[in-house]
């Protein structure tokens, strides 16, 4: 999944394709690099962003999927929590919704569930200008795990086939690095949830904390933690760098196809 930032603000792309040639130029050469799905965002969801009202994020995002939409035949997904930027994406073409507050915004559930499109519930404790300031759980990995099937029984329960539906942590939403690592570690019983795990963690700040790099030194981090997820049995990874993940996922995937598997000592302990 290629990440294609429309704002002003992002974190990573500071503003790079927030006009509407160049965003639409990343998202071409996106699908070039092979990217299976564009997922297009017009509100900064980093950790202090601020809103936008939902007629500038319609602005921002609608003109773009129509445009990706009618000139590839790759899927695209609109991250949005708005129930009316939801419907306008829909309607100009996108056929995913990628919800970092998993559909808990008013109408949203509707929204969805008067669609096909596929969903993506994601996790995230607070609200993104507050999401760092001390998050605290009782046990993580339990926590977000009890979250996400509560989301998926409310779907279904909406009408929302669960085959329609993906599942994502949410790493750097609301954690602290502990969190973010004990989440990491658990993706098979994640997994438990019988429904595809996306995982991003993109050029985020837990790299600096664990690399002291900065946000442009942060590829190899990321594709570390992408092949990790992928043999821990991901279906999608959520990336600003196409190319350099596909062909990481692409080694794995060929490992994992000659018969590769991850080792256990007599301890227990996973190598």
């Amino acid at each position: 999944m290629g990440i294609l930032n429309v704002t002003p603000d992002s974190f990573f792309d500071a503003g790079r394709f927030s006009s509407f040639d160049d965003a639409l130029a990343r998202g071409l050469a996106m699908v070039e690099e092979g990217a299976g799905i564009i997922d297009i965002g017009g509100e900064s969801t980093r950790p202090g962003a601020r809103a936008v009202t939902e007629e500038e994020e319609v602005r921002r995002v609608v003109p773009l999927v129509e445009a990706l939409a009618a000139r590839t035949g790759v899927p695209i997904s609109v991250d949005t929590s708005k129930a009316a930027v939801m419907r306008a994406a829909l309607r100009a073409g996108a056929t995913f919704i990628n919800d970092v507050r998993a559909l808990r915004e008013a109408g949203a559930l509707d929204a969805a569930a008067a669609s096909d499109a596929g969903i993506c519930l994601m996790h995230m404790q607070g609200e993104p200008r507050t999401m760092q300031v001390e998050p605290v759980y009782d046990d993580v990995v339990v926590d977000v795990q009890r979250f996400l099937l509560e989301r998926i029984t409310a779907c279904e329960s909406a009408g929302i086939a669960s085959d329609r539906i993906v599942v994502d942590p949410g790493i750097g939403f609301g954690k602290r690095i502990e969190h973010n690592m004990q989440l990491l570690a658990a993706l098979p019983q994640l997994l438990e949830l019988r429904r595809p795990l996306l995982i991003g963690v993109s050029r985020k700040s837990m790299f600096a904390t664990l690399l002291g790099r900065p946000v442009g030194e942060r590829l190899a981090g990321g594709l570390a933690v992408a092949v990790t997820s992928v043999l821990a049995g991901a279906h999608i990874v959520r990336t600003h760098d196409v190319a350099a993940t596909i062909d990481a996922v692409k080694i794995v995937t060929a490992l994992r196809t000659s018969g590769y598997r991850i080792a256990e000592t007599d301890e227990g302990e996973r190598l």
